[in-house]
């Protein structure tokens, strides 16, 4: 596994599938990270769709999203599994940011996370408007993450 990203680098731009739930309807698209951004950015890498943790942690974050808004900021989630399998998650669970699907963990790669076995390490990375790394976590073991409160404290350095 390639090392993860230095916070000031710059992040690597990249396209992904992934959907929004929105008044009942999973809207499907293309995001892109591009270095041009105006807004920050979390992005919030977690192993896998409906196991107990990842669920713990996105519930958290999506039941949080209006700090984060306040803060200027979007939060979306990546994970290796597919869209469909992500809407399901986003139905069960009300989860209100975008879920994207990396399958071949092109972009954890990218961001030096993937890991052996578990696919990618749970992982965050908050992106300053510009596209610089402000501040990151990866996680040596993916059974914690970093709670709503880190998160908004950071972004609210930027």
């Amino acid at each position: 596994m390639a090392g993860s990203l230095e916070t000031g680098s710059t992040a690597p731009e990249f396209v992904l599938s992934g959907g929004v739930l929105r008044d009942g309807y999973f809207a499907r698209g293309a995001y892109r990270l591009d270095t041009g951004r105006a807004r920050p950015l979390v992005l919030a890498f977690y192993p896998q769709d409906n196991s107990s943790v990842c669920t713990k942690q996105l519930c958290s974050y999506s039941s949080g999203l209006e700090q984060f808004t306040e803060l200027g900021a979007e939060v979306w989630g990546i994970s290796p599994q597919d869209i469909d399998s992500h809407e399901e998650f986003a139905r069960t669970n009300n989860l209100r940011m975008p879920l994207l699907s990396d399958p071949d963990r092109t972009v954890a790669k990218l961001f030096g996370i993937a890991a052996p076995g578990v696919g990618l390490r749970r992982s965050v990375f908050l992106i300053a408007p510009g596209g610089r790394i402000a501040w990151k976590h990866a996680a040596l073991v993916g059974l914690t993450w970093q709670p709503l409160e880190k998160l908004t404290t950071e972004l609210a350095l930027l």
